[in-house]
């Protein structure tokens, strides 16, 4: 565990299940505590806790390397991508990665009138050409944790002149990644960056890179108190104008834990977690035990998912089983101790070998 995370998880469980749901920390916990009494006793403080939601928005911008001014509020990364969805062209080409999660890739096929495209990970950068429209795949691929190679995609997609699309939900937090650098980047902050579901983000280019305001309401106005009635006169002139009206008490513990990734720092985080992550990979290779080839924080184990689940579950460790595989994952708060404990449980299962 990191240091500076000691004083706020304490789970009772080896929890290694990240690629799920993140631990919320104990920061963020007590500002929930205090707005859910705030707002049952009639004391809330709406201009105070519009303060916090552009709070979280800021310190999210720095983890994502934009300005705040790029970044866009939401609640999920299917609202998100169907705004991208939303805006593009009847008969736009899309690419996408085969066995995508299906919030990135199902909001091209339910808007119609696109042409969707499928090709293995591996082969996504080599199979963008002057007919793709846009590329949209995740950065760290939710079912086996295998990692996109993004400065390929971006190298070809500058050459054919395509927009990109690229998912941080699995990565933001341990993986450092300049958001800059595509089109449009989407993040659901309920696991590596340790919020509570209902917080999402959107980056988009200082143009707004063409998209429509479809979920503008009266908070997407450059002077939102000044917009409550009738037609929103001045959209805000950053990525606001493209905010879905955020949901309080999400987005309060949001900005603390927000804030408690950045001081970690995600490089840090990065680093220690891909750590467990090999020594995981390393104890599995002495027990004879495959698993998909990654370099990230989660570890994939084709075929053992249900029966392996229930060894780490009698053994204390919290893992989840993704499509008969049995996914394993390594974060700031987890301890060499707990990686060995999961490896213990594991002996159990017949080697590969």
């Amino acid at each position: 565990m990191l240091s500076v995370t000691e004083a706020e998880f304490d789970c009772p469980t080896a929890y290694l299940n990240t690629a799920t749901h993140g631990l919320l920390p104990a920061r963020a916990a007590r500002v929930l505590t205090q707005a859910v009494t705030e707002m049952s006793s009639g004391r809330l403080d709406m201009n105070r806790w519009f303060e916090r939601i552009e709070a979280a928005r800021s310190s999210y911008a720095r983890i994502a390397g934009v300005p705040p001014g790029r970044v866009a509020t939401g609640t999920s990364v299917a609202v998100h991508v169907g705004l991208v969805a939303g805006s593009l062209p009847a008969g736009a080409t899309v690419l996408v990665a085969e066995n995508d999660f299906a919030s990135v890739v199902n909001p091209f096929v339910t808007r119609g009138g696109l042409r969707l495209r499928t090709v293995p990970l591996e082969r996504l950068a080599e199979s963008v050409d002057a007919d793709t429209d846009l590329v949209a795949v995740s950065a760290v691929q939710s079912l086996d944790g295998r990692i996109a190679d993004l400065d390929g995609l971006a190298a070809a997609a500058r050459t054919h002149g395509c927009r990109t699309l690229v998912d941080a939900t699995q990565s933001a937090g341990w993986l450092p990644l300049d958001h800059g650098r595509f089109d449009y980047t989407v993040c659901g902050t309920y696991k590596w960056l340790l919020c509570p579901r209902g917080v999402s983000f959107l980056t988009v280019p200082e143009d707004g890179g063409g998209l429509r305001a479809l979920h503008a309401g009266w908070a997407s106005g450059e002077e939102p108190w000044e917009s409550t009635y009738g037609p929103v006169r001045e959209p805000a002139r950053s990525a606001r104008r493209f905010d879905e009206p955020a949901p309080f008490l999400p987005y309060l513990a949001a900005a603390e834990s927000l804030a408690l990734v950045e001081e970690a720092g995600p490089a840090a985080i990065g680093a220690h977690d891909r750590a467990l992550a090999d020594r995981f990979r390393s104890g599995l290779t002495s027990l004879g035990l495959s698993f998909v080839p990654a370099e990230g924080a989660i570890v994939s184990l084709p075929g053992i998912g249900e029966t392996g689940a229930k060894l780490a579950a009698r053994a204390g460790a919290e893992v989840s089983v993704r499509a008969g595989n049995l996914r394993a994952a390594f974060h700031l708060y987890n301890t060499a101790d707990e990686v060995d404990r999961l490896l213990d449980a594991l002996s159990a299962l017949p080697s590969d070998g």
